[in-house]
């Protein structure tokens, strides 16, 4: 067995964020009464996860924090929604965060596949998300019983990409580089960032197209690292 430790990412990777995200919201939104004053609600998400890509790639580079993320991708989405409500956004973001634990859609296969390899494999998790929800997220979705540590970017002092989670996360799981795997969803944080630090990965993207693009543009490193894509989740357990 080439691998000891397997290292997941959490949102988009085995929990659904993007369907989880769209529940909260909405239901963020009936709570505060806010459906008349914000209109077509898939107008408004399609807007919102534009604007909360491009802040939170920000904050991933230390260009403004996590306060002003929080607040910052409502206004601004509400505003090019051409719905601006001055002033809601921190209750908004406080309202959708409530909400986003209680969610429970997983990744296809997400189940299975944990089932299949954690009595096999010492498993942990590495996510950038924000550490007041990531926890609740993986003890609702019945999720935390397959791994035996949870490493949250926010509780490290860096966050994907950036090799001091990866270092930490080694570490503390006390597991041989070479025989470790990081599977994740995200190019630059967990593949890209795995890569770098001389981990290898196998990137989930069930976009076939994107994938093979990216994977065609592979920045050179040690020819030991290798990088893998798969399109369904359950491919793992080909792979393993």
């Amino acid at each position: 067995m080439k691998y000891t430790h397997l290292f997941f990412d959490l949102d988009n990777t085995l929990w659904d964020f993007n369907a989880n995200s769209y529940d909260a919201l909405r239901l963020a939104i009936k709570k505060l009464d806010l459906e008349a004053a914000i209109g077509d609600y898939d107008q408004y998400f399609s807007i919102y996860l534009q604007v909360n890509e491009r802040l939170w790639d920000l904050y991933r580079e230390n260009k403004i924090s996590k306060n002003v993320l929080k607040g910052l991708r409502f206004e601004e989405s509400l505003e090019l929604n051409q719905t601006p409500l001055p002033g809601m956004g921190d209750t908004l973001n406080d309202a959708y965060l409530r909400e986003m634990p209680k969610q429970m859609r997983l990744v296809p296969g997400a189940i299975r596949v944990l089932d299949h390899l954690h009595h096999q494999y010492k498993m942990a998790i590495i996510t950038n998300g924000f550490r007041e929800v990531q926890v609740d997220k993986l003890i609702q979705s019945g999720l935390k019983k397959y791994f035996d540590k949870v490493f949250i970017s926010e509780e490290i002092g860096a966050q994907k990409p950036h090799r001091k989670i990866f270092e930490h996360a080694i570490k503390s799981m006390n597991a041989p580089k070479r025989r470790s795997l990081m599977i994740g969803d995200s190019w630059e944080a967990d593949i890209l960032g795995a890569r770098a630090f001389g981990m290898d990965q196998v990137y989930y993207c069930p976009k076939e197209e994107k994938s093979t693009l990216l994977t065609e543009e592979l920045p050179p490193v040690s020819s030991r690292i290798t990088t893998t894509t798969i399109t369904h989740l359950e491919q793992l357990l080909d792979l393993l």
